[in-house]
């Protein structure tokens, strides 16, 4: 399907899209801590990697990535149009996703990634589980 809008209408939309406060993922997440009783949590923290969410007594680093951005393999599409640029640009997220990831553990953080998809109702219940393990564990 041809793009409705043209280079520079896109361009100027998707620089909109901004990498925090997304209700998708970092507003839902919080949403989950709160329900949850999940404290100790704090946001926009000046750690390696930008995390959504880092817990410092876990030393824990949270990202909750967007299907889309990081190329879930369950969700990961890839736009028609412009292709050679969004392969490159969506390869990029995820190598950077590896090097923070890599990084973060040679500094000794444990990092948790959610994808955007676990953050549906459907998926809530695995999502607890998967947090309260992963917390849990890091104690």
């Amino acid at each position: 399907m041809a793009d409705v809008f043209s280079k520079k209408k896109r361009s100027a939309v998707m620089s909109r899209i901004r990498g925090s406060g997304n209700k998708e993922t970092e507003l839902a997440m919080i949403r989950v801590f709160r329900e949850q009783g999940i404290t100790g949590w704090r946001r926009k923290q000046s750690v390696f990697g930008k995390p959504d969410f880092v817990f410092y007594s876990l030393r824990v680093a949270v990202f909750v990535d967007g299907c889309f951005w990081h190329c879930c393999p369950l969700h990961r599409t890839m736009p028609k149009n412009n292709g050679e640029f969004w392969q490159k640009k969506l390869d990029s997220n995820c190598i950077r996703d590896r090097e923070v990831n890599r990084e973060l553990k040679k500094r000794r953080w444990k990092v948790l990634r959610i994808w955007e998809h676990e953050l549906s109702k459907s998926d809530r219940r695995k999502l607890v589980l998967k947090l309260l393990r992963h917390l849990k564990h890091m104690e």
